[in-house]
């Protein structure tokens, strides 16, 4: 196991290990910082390796984001989305297997202009009356299909989410408790359609056990991270972060 670690090139250690460290503090602190994990990843690993590593990564921190947000999710909006988001994977298999290449720079740039697109949505609702802005079944279906979708081709539905959780008003704790939840559903249902895809291997798999203490050293410090930072200031950090993934992606 050590020795496929070694096999590395210097480049591609940093980009793991950062890599790691960026998912555990995604998952119990900041959930925009999820979209730079699949850049770094995506530009030192061959395209369908580095989905297959970040998804086993993102697998096993959900365990640890669940473990200690468990208590503080709203399930009626766990619940509202799953069923589309879960249509949002077939869409996304489809695409994968019809019309985007695997982790190409088409998919990438796609996903990219969708999530600036959400951003200016999100932008014009805080600027909307509470009766304007909406919430019901249409909305949660629109954002449920672009999470499954985008979380399907590239592990990228972090701003999607972001975007459709800060719509919904939530404090902190619920909101995390939220994606904790959601994404280690949707996560542990990915896992077989990856390895069918051959995008997750027994090499992937050996170096994400490898990463575990990376990932719980990025998860305890979002935890310290989360305490210290405001309402406000948590949610400007994260609409900033998806910007910056989004216009990154893109290019």
């Amino acid at each position: 196991m050590f020795d496929i670690f070694m096999a590395l090139e210097p480049l591609q250690m940093t980009a793991l290990i950062i890599g790691a460290v960026l998912i555990g503090i995604n998952k119990t602190a900041i959930p925009g910082l999820g979209v730079l994990p699949v850049v770094m990843l995506a530009m030192t690993f061959e395209t369908q390796m580095s989905t297959g590593l970040q998804l086993g990564m993102l697998a096993m921190a959900d365990i640890i984001a669940v473990s200690y947000y468990r208590r503080h999710a709203d399930w009626k909006i766990v619940l509202r989305l799953l069923p589309w988001a879960l249509a949002g994977l077939v869409i996304g298999s489809l695409l994968l297997n019809f019309v985007i290449p695997p982790g190409g720079n088409v998919m990438r740039r796609v996903i990219g202009s969708i999530v600036l697109a959400l951003v200016v949505i999100s932008f014009v609702h805080k600027r909307l009356k509470p009766d304007q802005i909406p919430s019901g079944k249409g909305f949660a279906a629109f954002f449920g299909i672009l999470m499954g979708s985008t979380t399907q081709l590239a592990n990228a539905a972090g701003p999607v989410s972001s975007i459709y959780l800060l719509a919904m008003k939530l404090p902190k704790d619920k909101y995390l408790g939220c994606c904790a939840w959601f994404f280690l559903i949707l996560n542990w249902i990915k896992l077989p359609i990856f390895i069918a895809e051959g995008r997750i291997t027994w090499s992937s798999f050996q170096l994400d056990l490898l990463m575990i203490p990376f990932l719980i050293a990025g998860g305890a410090l979002g935890i310290l991270l989360l305490r210290k930072l405001p309402q406000k200031i948590f949610e400007a950090v994260i609409q900033l972060l998806v910007v910056v993934a989004a216009v990154r992606l893109l290019w």
